[in-house]
């Protein structure tokens, strides 16, 4: 992927009437369609592009030409009408030209470029009928009054647009440019294209890291702000993951590279994001239909406006009646509501990125306030995925039990056996002596003088050790403990809830929204997080295809899905859903890959986040379209009545426009 700042701003074709159509609904897929506006090939007007305000003003300084015409037209009226000193006929034609050329040479040349492919029907050619149409009959300064202010409406938009894509773009400025990697006990700078795998880097205090890795330093803290949304610092240790975009907020360390630039996971988000602009909602594709057959509606009505009085009009001046046509097509331009509908989305994508979700499309931001039932994973999703002891019972002193436990299970690398030692992390370890791990059952070795059992319930069985009945009633995984052969006690060990999982399910209840938690799990473990969550239903002991079955069944029964995952497993079942959701902080690459939304710091409250921002863009792009069509449709009827002019018709499309821009910047302003 090139980097943004490397890349030239091409001056688009803003071709508001006609867009093209993009499918609506494609796990996974990475075309790239134009979001919009048309590019004309022959069309070479670029500036070029930076981020922040250096974008904008070249977009500013690259319209001279318009700026140019603008002046002409203010000192002639000042002539005109302001001091009362008359012109002639011949000089008012000349200035008047030479300004309507220099602010819409670029739309009159598009324009015929379009009529010359036979696509009569456009912005273009309707701007340009409608100005050259106010020259025909005598109104030259009002014709390149409305070429001016089109072209400044067209600016703004521009300017909109830009800044609207601004927080997503801003994006492309955490990836560095070099890194400093270690060859031959040398430190070179190289770019981050040139780092292989297995190479070690070294990120300086304030740095970027620029490439996925292993820290093989001791420690590091690292704001990772900018691939979760949260500015909290991360401490991380030796050998824990560190990731391309994070900041190191301390001493320098050192990471080994395990990923090339180009798949990083800092990489794919960026490919995400940028794609995500590209798929068109609903709404865009309606839109974009009914603008195929509006603009010819237009037209036609403009030509009735113009003839249709020359029958039921005694006195009938084709000048005037040709006047009142040219202000109809002026006023119906919808421009205002196709560039605000996008900008729209854009925003929303953008609120969405700020607060650590990726939508890889503006479709998925309207299906995602649709949906009425959230069917989840449990372990890394509502869960944190790792093991924790949740409950120690004993009948000797509980902090030597603990102490003896977890010396011997030092010496197993197994997940339950971690959780052990990390629960006594402040007590004094013995190492084990005479170390036998049985496969399946659990640990038998010496910890001082005494012989420790550490296991499950046959572990006991095999070596004849007797334990209460009421353990094996127990639905958590268990860590049996005996000393000398004799039982002293139990610890249990679970997979720890996330802090906001309990928060998220209510919310969800409260927006409507049915819950559903399957597991691969054994299904009393299943149930009873699911209970402790207050869900609706569980499923446990499922395979992926039993995942996909039942929501299969639950798609027949016309819900409406969304499907929240981690795992490689996962993804058959997001890619099955109406929107799949991964989390992206610990998930696999593949759950990532086939999701719509992928929720980066791994919080399940952003899923609620999201239908927030999906609500919020659709309810402010439903206001957009109900304020440009209304205010178009009244002014249309005082244009072809004879009451608007060119100048209000000019001054109610651009007006309009900055009202719909203006409503779509408030989605940038929400919080959630």
């Amino acid at each position: 992927m090139k980097n943004e700042s490397q890349t030239k701003h091409i001056h688009k074709e803003k071709e508001c009437c006609a867009h093209d159509e993009s499918p609506d609904h494609n796990h996974g897929s990475h075309e790239h369609k134009h979001e919009g506006h048309h590019h004309d090939d022959d069309d070479d007007h670029d500036h070029d592009h930076d981020h922040g305000g250096g974008e904008n003003t070249s977009l500013l300084l690259g319209r001279w030409s318009l700026w140019l015409s603008l002046t002409i037209l203010a000192v002639f009226l000042v002539i005109t009408y302001g001091l009362k000193i008359e012109i002639n006929k011949y000089s008012e034609i000349t200035l008047m030209l030479a300004a309507y050329l220099l602010a819409g040479y670029k739309t009159i040349a598009l324009a015929f470029r379009r009529i010359k492919r036979g696509d009569l029907f456009n912005e273009f050619t309707l701007m340009t009928i409608a100005t050259l149409g106010a020259f025909y009959i005598g109104q030259y300064s009002e014709g390149v009054a409305v070429m001016i202010f089109y072209e400044i409406g067209e600016l703004i938009q521009d300017l909109a647009v830009s800044r609207s894509k601004r927080s997503i773009k801003a994006l492309l400025d955490i990836r560095p440019d070099a890194v400093t990697v270690i060859r031959e006990n040398k430190d070179l700078v190289v770019t981050p294209q040139d780092v292989q795998i297995g190479e070690i880097i070294l990120v300086k205090a304030g740095e970027k890291v620029a490439l996925d890795g292993i820290l093989r330093s001791d420690s590091g803290v690292f704001n990772t702000a900018a691939l979760t949304g949260e500015s909290k610092p991360s401490v991380k240790t030796k050998d824990e993951q560190i990731l391309a975009g994070m900041i190191n907020t301390e001493k320098t360390v050192e990471i080994e590279v395990r990923a090339l630039f180009k798949d990083s996971k800092l990489s794919r988000i960026l490919e995400m994001v940028q794609d995500a602009t590209a798929r068109k909602a609903p709404t865009q594709l309606m839109v974009s239909k009914l603008a195929k057959i509006y603009t010819p509606i237009v037209f036609g009505l403009a030509l009735l406006i113009i003839l249709v009085p020359l029958i039921f009009v005694s006195h009938y001046d084709f000048q005037q009646w040709l006047y009142r046509g040219m202000v109809f097509l002026v006023i119906a331009c919808p421009c205002a509501l196709t560039i605000s509908i996008p900008l729209g989305y854009f925003g929303g994508i953008g609120l969405a990125s700020r607060n650590g979700i990726l939508v890889k499309g503006s479709n998925f931001l309207d299906v995602v306030t649709g949906i009425d039932t959230l069917v989840s994973d449990k372990t890394g999703t509502l869960t944190k995925g790792v093991f924790k002891v949740q409950k120690v019972e004993t009948t000797l002193d509980r902090d030597n039990f603990i102490t003896m436990a977890a010396s011997l299970e030092n010496y197993s690398t197994h997940p339950v056996a971690k959780a052990v030692v990390q629960f006594a992390a402040d007590k004094p370890l013995t190492k084990p002596t005479d170390v036998e791990e049985i496969s399946g059952l659990g640990l038998k070795g010496k910890v001082g003088e005494s012989l420790i059992l550490c296991g499950n319930t046959k572990l006991m069985k095999k070596f004849d050790v007797s334990f209460p009945e009421e353990i094996e009633k127990i639905v958590e995984t268990i860590v049996i403990v005996a000393i000398d052969n004799t039982y002293a006690g139990y610890l249990t060990i679970a997979d720890e809830i996330k802090e906001d999982s309990l928060q998220t399910i209510k919310d969800l209840k409260a927006l409507g929204v049915e819950t559903i938690m399957l597991s691969g799990d054994k299904q009393a473990i299943t149930s009873q997080t699911a209970s402790s969550l207050g869900m609706d239903k569980s499923y446990g002991d499922l395979l992926p295809e039993d995942k996909v079955r039942i929501v299969q069944e639950l798609k027949d029964q016309g819900k409406h899905i969304a499907f929240v995952g981690d795992g490689v497993n996962d993804a058959p079942v997001i890619a099955l859903s109406d929107v799949g959701i991964a989390m992206g902080g610990l998930g696999s690459d593949a759950a990532i890959e086939t999701a719509d939304i992928v929720i980066q710091n791994d919080q399940p409250s952003k899923i609620v986040s999201a239908i927030k921002v999906g609500k919020i863009t659709k309810s402010i792009v439903y206001q957009n379209i109900i304020l440009a069509m209304g205010i178009k449709v009244v002014v249309m009827i005082l244009g072809a009545g004879g009451i608007a002019t060119l100048w209000e018709a000019v001054f109610a499309d651009v007006g309009v426009a900055l009202l719909a821009i203006l409503n779509a910047f408030r989605i940038q302003g929400k919080s959630l």
